[in-house]
């Protein structure tokens, strides 16, 4: 039985919700996200309570399985819509550099030629110095997935530590070849 499932996800005032067939849609002041969720699934919002009920049709495990992340899809876009999501990177290495450009961000980070990355609709990209970059939006998804394609560009390595890596984020230092002797 799904515990995350059947907890009700409450709608902040400020909050549209629109509930037609398969398809959700929530506007609140960050945005507008869209879902639309497998027919084993039911969602049903009660107005006067203010809140969001995910049901299962069926008793099948993957009934089960999509019963959870159907909710907490559901509370990622009521948190998104409201809150946002944020993603911040920081690069370490000599010379390394970010700038936005437009509806571009521009990366120096010790390749031989720059590396230019179209920033995707629906997010909001700045960068506080050269070496930070904040990524926002109300989709976590997509913030998730655009800080993850900035940082492989160039992940930290684990010799010098070099590299575009999120902030707050460990990496696990190597001794070199010079430990040997």
């Amino acid at each position: 039985m799904s515990r995350i499932g059947k907890k009700p996800v409450k709608v902040p005032a400020g909050v549209t919700v629109q509930l037609a067939d398969r398809r959700l849609e929530v506007q609140g002041p960050q945005g507008t996200l869209q879902l639309t969720f497998r027919p084993e699934i039911q969602v049903e919002y009660d107005s006067q309570a203010r809140e969001l009920r995910c049901t299962r049709r069926l008793e099948t495990r993957q009934a089960r399985a999509l019963h959870g992340l159907t909710r907490a899809l559901v509370q990622n876009m009521v948190r998104g819509v409201t809150e946002g999501y944020e993603r911040r990177l920081e690069l370490q290495g000599v010379g390394y550099l970010a700038a936005v450009q437009g509806n571009r961000l521009e990366l120096r980070v010790g390749l031989a030629h720059e590396v230019h990355l179209l920033i995707p609709a629906g997010l909001k990209v700045a960068c506080p110095d050269q070496t930070h970059i904040v990524i926002r939006g109300c989709d976590k998804q997509q913030v998730g997935q655009f800080a993850a394609e900035v940082r492989a560009v160039r992940p930290p390595e684990p010799y010098q530590g070099k590299g575009i890596r999120y902030e707050g984020e460990v990496v696990r230092r190597k001794a070199g070849k010079a430990v040997t002797k």
